[in-house]
């Protein structure tokens, strides 16, 4: 009887236990206006130029635990962009597009378009040097076509580009 006792116990307070680490676990949510103030800048480092942004086109996910990933359009006027980059991205958490994990830290979207699909390339806003290329796709279950949107992970998990969206994923220990 002891032993059965004994493991009860055990599995109990491991049970405990897990609960405790899920609740502490980050819970992402659409980030809000103030929140988006706090990390969007108005003119964004890109390269070596500082480039300002549309506000009103920032979309981003906050978690509980003060954590923002979130983007805005550039405006390009003036500037040769030719779709090397259209929007900026900041991660404060390892993000993972197509195969690549990108690590906290600034970055530039720019994309070109075929009729069916856009080619995504994701670059070191620093440096401008690509990270990551991903093919966004016409998406049907987009009802609100939106310059650029970021979905939290507890839904679509996708990036949004007008009508096209690509899927990342947040590490277990951020989401």
């Amino acid at each position: 009887m002891n032993l059965k006792m004994s493991l009860l116990r055990h599995f109990a307070t491991t049970a405990v236990l897990l609960l405790a680490s899920a609740a502490q676990a980050a819970t992402w949510h659409q980030a809000t206006e103030t929140e988006l103030k706090t990390v969007i800048p108005a003119r964004a480092p890109v390269i070596a130029e500082r480039i300002e942004t549309e506000f009103r086109t920032a979309s981003g996910i906050a978690d509980s635990k003060g954590h923002i990933v979130a983007g805005v359009l550039l405006i390009t006027a003036g500037y040769s962009a030719n779709g090397k980059y259209s929007y900026f991205l900041l991660t404060q958490v390892p993000m993972k597009i197509a195969d690549k994990t990108l690590a906290p830290g600034n970055y530039l979207i720019g994309w070109t378009r075929s009729d069916t699909e856009l080619f995504v390339t994701l670059s070191d806003a620093a440096t401008g040097n690509p990270a990551v290329e991903v093919t966004a796709t016409r998406n049907p279950e987009i009802h609100r076509v939106e310059s650029f949107h970021i979905a939290p992970p507890s839904g679509m998990s996708v990036i949004q580009l007008g009508r096209f969206t690509f899927p990342y994923t947040l590490p277990e220990s951020t989401r």
